[in-house]
């Protein structure tokens, strides 16, 4: 272990015992998606990655020996790969893809170890020789029958709960068989098992994941400050450092925009158009066009409006008689001649309603 790690258990057996334990801390957490559950992640994948060289290094495992040669307290070690390919699935990075592959490749470590030992039962030595032919493409269903792939998942879930119920049922010993050697390795062996089965899955997960990273488009790196300005240099003409013209300026100069088709010849002499123009009536109203608001402005005055509708005869002057409305206008009491004539008129419509009566005139067309 390095320097920096002097405060940690130097022995194989505490320092398995910190990381499990700081594994246990990361499954009984809720706040996965943090920074401080990251953080602690990050904590127990180092404490099984030491766990690992520490391993290693000691040559606590052999391909020479047998399931037998190993010592009951040495088959936890069996985990270690497996408990650190679980932990860096849950890692919360950018690079998922090469997470991905760290953790399948912790996976196939402990499943090499195992093999090596012969303690793969023969369904799972059967999963494990076609993952080392398509790791790619592995999966626990590889039927396309719907009715297979069901009761395939359905045995497996059966498996899955009957190894988690023998591990329960092992582990709730007397505490008098607690350090008893033989009690002991059957925990750990039921652990395997329980193991082996979830490294399998974790395995056709990944495989999956890994299918679809791969269709993602790949999303290069962002440029660094310099590349940014020497594409930008070059995108709008500006000499870069070495040329004669060299300048820490990244606006170009006023010549240069005006040469960029802001001013110059429109026509070349061959008379074709050298860049867009518009034909205008006059060089007033491309003026006017220049500075003006950018919404519709009135043509003419309140008075203006006024007198066009009166034009127009859409407003009309005074009231009464004028108008075509109003009261009428009062009789004069001494106008007597115009007197005689409301009355006269009055005598003629009160003979004609009493010699025509109403309904008198349609004679004809009566059933």
């Amino acid at each position: 272990m390095d320097s920096n790690d002097a405060e940690q258990p130097s022995s194989l057996r505490k320092l398995f015992a910190t990381a499990n334990n700081q594994r246990h801390e990361l499954e009984r957490s809720a706040a996965q998606g943090s920074s401080a559950y990251q953080d602690n992640l990050r904590a127990a994948i180092g404490a099984f990655q030491q766990c690992q060289q520490l391993t290693d290094r000691l040559a606590i495992f052999s391909p020479n020996e047998t399931e037998d040669d190993i010592a009951s307290g040495d088959l936890q070690y069996l985990l270690t790969n497996h408990y650190l390919g679980e932990l860096l699935r849950q890692s919360s990075t950018t690079d998922r893809k090469t997470v991905l592959q760290q953790a399948q490749t912790a996976y196939e470590l402990y499943l090499k170890l195992l093999d090596t030992y012969d303690m793969l039962s023969k369904t799972d030595t059967k999963l494990y020789q076609r993952y080392l032919s398509n790791r790619d493409d592995f999966s626990l269903l590889s039927t396309s029958d719907p009715t297979a792939r069901r009761n395939t998942k359905i045995t497996r879930y059966k498996q899955e709960q009957e190894l988690k119920l023998k591990l329960r049922s092992l582990a709730q010993v007397p505490l008098a068989l607690q350090y008893d050697d033989a009690a002991s390795r059957e925990i750990y062996l039921a652990e395997i098992q329980l193991c082996t089965h979830n490294t399998f899955h974790a395995l056709d997960i990944i495989a999956q994941e890994l299918q679809i990273l791969a269709l993602m488009p790949q999303t290069s790196p962002a440029p660094q400050p310099e590349e940014r300005e020497i594409d930008y240099r070059h995108r709008n003409g500006i000499p870069n450092k070495g040329h004669d013209n060299y300048s820490e300026r990244l606006d170009p100069p006023i010549s240069q925009l005006l040469n960029n088709g802001k001013a110059g010849p429109i026509l070349s002499k061959d008379g074709k158009p050298l860049k867009p123009f518009t034909l205008l009536d006059s060089r007033q109203r491309f003026q006017n066009g220049v500075f003006r608001p950018d919404h519709a402005l009135p043509t003419m005055t309140i008075d203006e409006y006024l007198a066009e509708e009166k034009r127009r005869g859409g407003i009309i002057d005074g009231g009464g008689q004028t108008s075509g409305g109003g009261t009428a206008q009062e009789a004069n009491e001494d106008d007597l001649e115009k007197a005689d004539v409301e009355t006269m008129k009055k005598r003629e419509w009160d003979e004609y309603v009493e010699a025509n009566p109403k309904g008198s005139g349609n004679t004809l067309n009566r059933g």
